[in-house]
């Protein structure tokens, strides 16, 4: 009965704690918004964040998914699991001098989990995973942001409870639907973001819970201050941007847990206040557990250097111009309206682009640079803002303010070129992150204005619209998302001087067979960055096949003038030399590409032909047996070791490597026809059909498998079959070299037999 009378009064001490703790100024009290049970507050925001971004479910692999998840062998069952700890995001060892030492094993490990449960790759699993994660992590949101805006209190059984519903269901629909979250969602590459901001926020909220036993600000809990730590390097394995939430933890203890007013402290620490020595820092465990979080952190640096080997990563001047510019003054400019140009995608994400580099932002190189005015509006509202957060006499504004800058720029830190270079210019996928202080700031705003204004009901309504144009703008994003045609065609108006947008709207093209039309875009992206070798080697090689040598000769030339170890580049200037009959510039070019390339089987096969033109055999056979080394399922190389040996008459030879490939290569209709050419010569006719039949199962539209077919059944005797599929061969390539012959012969050798008989 006593326990039943407890139960019945512990609404009533939560009601009460909870009208204590509004009584305390609070945003709630002048924001004009939706009031939602925590339930449902949650709910909505999850179902927005969905809708904002489901229509990317089913897009194609685009942009660096391509080299992230494809091409990545740290995906496939045959990898061990170990290298995972050993490689770069992108499956290179981080020791290689190549290395981006992006080391996010955590989110290779989910793309691996990925491919083993799709059967291979298949993106919808992709995606979902992606969409899930921003909808968790949106619904986590709801927590954090009325922690942040609404500030920390529990009640007496240890239940947090949130002093701005209101609020912080307007944050939690404000990051769930901004646009410039697209990347990050739509691109399967932006699960490194998402599984470093969820471990962040759990970071937070961990932290968050070592305090919920905190009676009378005196104690804490050490498990969860650690717990923090360890879901802080988690992030960090994740991307990182992860490491920041450890000084943001001790920005929340000091400003919230603490309540320092931070002006106040630095004038006491410059005028050696003795006041300092009683005040609170050292009773409530502040300096501990700020000593504790820097003690985390630096291991887990010290850990993530160690393991990176090398130095940092070696980028060029097209990824990030401004860090290599000769100027002081120059790089200080245009890393300062590079930030101003990232505030603004928060303000206005309407204007985005999946790259932002290769002269799409040109350099501010003089004062009298119109683009000055952005720097100075942005310093301007910050100054403002730090003013306020620092000097307001209301502890409330200080708090609140000082939390959103803190999250604006904090997390946005690694990717501000101040302490080390980055590989671009602006990622949106970095801003995920800061986005959260954004919101903060625009949550306060808006309560200011809701304070001020007459018609509260108006102001709610346009930011009920702000949300749904956000919507609309993420779900139009989110389809550009879904096949690189769309996405890199959406960025031609948006950067223009962009050289790589040609590039890859060329690149695009030119792998849909449309030629002419990556030609123009190509010509343009080397036009706009005159050193573009990889725009020089693609254009290069079009013309090689439309048969325009010169040009092409020119500009792979050129491509490897400017770039020496570019391999690609000088393999493709060998094929253009032989096919220009320069033998020998046409060998040297190929030993260059090997000598660069160690592992470069297509410039094996490529040498092979080389070397079978000018009848140097056994060099090419070694060429090509080099390359199927390197690359067992190289079919070419395998098929001209075949066709090689079997025209020099060297047919058991030729059986043996034939019968070796296939083993390789079980599915290859090629292989299949090529040994059955010298089974069939080395008349082993019955295994020969076997493997003709099964060729033209695979390949039934091939001529020349028809076409040989009946041959062997011409000299095998089997007169009747030999007819039927010449007449195949003939329905399907009426000029099949041969075929129309041999088919008279066998009809003048039938007609013979017929009139013998008769």
């Amino acid at each position: 009965q006593i326990f039943n009378q407890h139960n019945a009064e512990t609404p009533k001490l939560e009601q009460a704690f909870h009208r204590m703790a509004q009584m305390e100024p609070n945003l709630d009290h002048d924001v004009s918004w939706f009031l939602l049970p925590s339930y449902w507050a949650k709910m909505v925001v999850a179902l927005i964040s969905f809708l904002c971004f489901a229509n990317s479910y089913d897009g194609d692999f685009v942009f660096d998914d391509s080299e992230a998840i494809i091409n990545n062998k740290d995906l496939r069952a045959e990898t061990p699991l170990g290298d995972l700890w050993h490689h770069d995001f992108w499956g290179s060892k981080l020791s290689s001098n190549t290395s981006h030492k992006s080391y996010r094993p955590l989110t290779v490990l989910t793309f691996r989990i990925n491919y083993v449960f799709a059967g291979g790759f298949y993106p919808v699993g992709f995606h979902v995973i992606n969409i899930i994660l921003h909808c968790i992590i949106s619904v986590l949101m709801v927590d954090v942001f009325s922690i942040l805006l609404g500030g920390l209190q529990f009640s007496h059984k240890g239940r947090r409870l949130n002093l701005a519903p209101k609020s912080s269901l307007l944050a939690a629909l404000l990051f769930a639907v901004h646009p410039v979250h697209t990347e990050c969602v739509a691109g399967i590459v932006g699960r490194a973001d998402l599984l470093c901001a969820l471990f962040f926020l759990l970071s937070f909220l961990g932290y968050c819970k070592a305090f919920r036993e905190n009676k009378e600000g005196h104690t804490f809990s050490v498990f969860w201050v650690l717990m923090s730590v360890i879901l802080g390097a988690i992030a960090m394995l994740c991307k990182e941007q992860g490491i920041t939430i450890l000084g943001l933890n001790a920005v929340f203890d000091a400003l919230v847990i603490n309540k320092i007013n931070l002006l106040e402290l630095i004038r006491k620490l410059l005028y050696k206040d003795k006041s300092l020595e009683n005040s609170g820092l050292l009773r409530k465990g502040l300096l501990f557990r700020i000593t504790l979080l820097m003690c985390g952190g630096a291991s887990i640096l010290y850990i993530r250097w160690r393991i990176m080997g090398t130095g940092p990563p070696a980028f060029t001047e097209v990824d990030n111009p401004a860090s290599f510019a000769d100027s002081l003054f120059v790089r200080a400019i245009n890393y300062n309206y590079y930030y101003s140009l990232n505030a603004w995608l928060l303000l206005c994400p309407w204007w985005l682009c999946f790259d932002w580099s290769m002269g799409c932002i040109p350099l501010i190189k003089s004062v009298s640079d119109w683009r000055i005015i952005a720097l100075a509006a942005l310093w301007f509202c910050l100054i403002g803002l730090i003013c306020q957060a620092l000097c307001s006499e209301d502890s409330h504004k200080r708090r609140i303010l000082t939390l959103g800058l803190g999250f604006l720029i904090i997390p946005f830190l690694p990717a501000s070129n101040l302490f080390f270079r980055v590989g671009f210019v602006i990622a949106e996928r970095v801003i995920y992150l800061p986005s959260i202080g954004y919101c903060i700031l625009f949550t306060y705003g808006f309560s200011v204005l809701s304070k001020q204004a007459k018609k509260k009901k108006i102001l709610a309504v346009a930011v009920l619209g702000i949300l749904l144009i956000n919507v609309v703008r993420c779900a139009l994003r989110s389809s550009q998302w879904r096949s690189e045609e769309q996405l890199f065609r959406s960025a031609l108006s948006v950067c223009p001087l962009n050289a790589k947008v040609h590039y890859n709207v060329g690149k695009n093209l030119a792998d849909k067979g449309n030629q002419s039309a990556a030609i123009k875009y190509y010509r343009e992206a080397v036009r706009l960055n005159p050193k573009y070798v990889h725009a020089m080697n693609n254009l290069g090689n079009i013309l090689k096949e439309r048969n325009e040598l010169h040009e092409a000769e020119e500009l792979l030339s050129l491509a490897v003038q400017i770039q020496p170890d570019f391999a690609a580049a000088w393999m493709n200037l060998g094929i253009v030399q032989n096919s220009l009959r320069r033998f020998e510039e046409a060998e040297q070019s190929y030993w260059t590409a090997i000598k660069h390339r160690k592992k470069y089987p297509d410039c094996y096969y490529n040498l092979g032909r080389l070397y079978a033109d000018l009848n140097r055999h056994i060099d090419a056979l070694n060429a090509w047996r080099n390359a199927t080394v390197l690359k067992p399922e190289h079919s070419l190389a395998w098929n001209n070791m075949i066709i090689l040996l079997d025209n020099t008459g060297n047919l058991a030879q030729a059986e043996a490597v034939g019968r070796e490939a296939l083993e390789l290569i079980p599915n290859d209709h090629s292989l299949m026809f090529s040994l059955a050419n010298v089974l069939g010569k080395s008349q082993k006719y019955k295994e020969s059909e076997a493997l003709f039949l099964k060729a033209i199962k695979a390949n039934p539209n091939a001529a020349s498998y028809h076409g040989n077919l009946a041959v062997l059944y011409h000299r095998w005797g089997n007169l009747d079959l030999a007819k039927k599929h010449y007449e195949v061969s003939l329905k399907l390539d009426p000029m099949a070299p041969g075929t129309k012959e041999n088919y008279n012969l066998l009809r003048r050798k039938l007609e013979q037999l017929q009139k013998k008989g008769g």
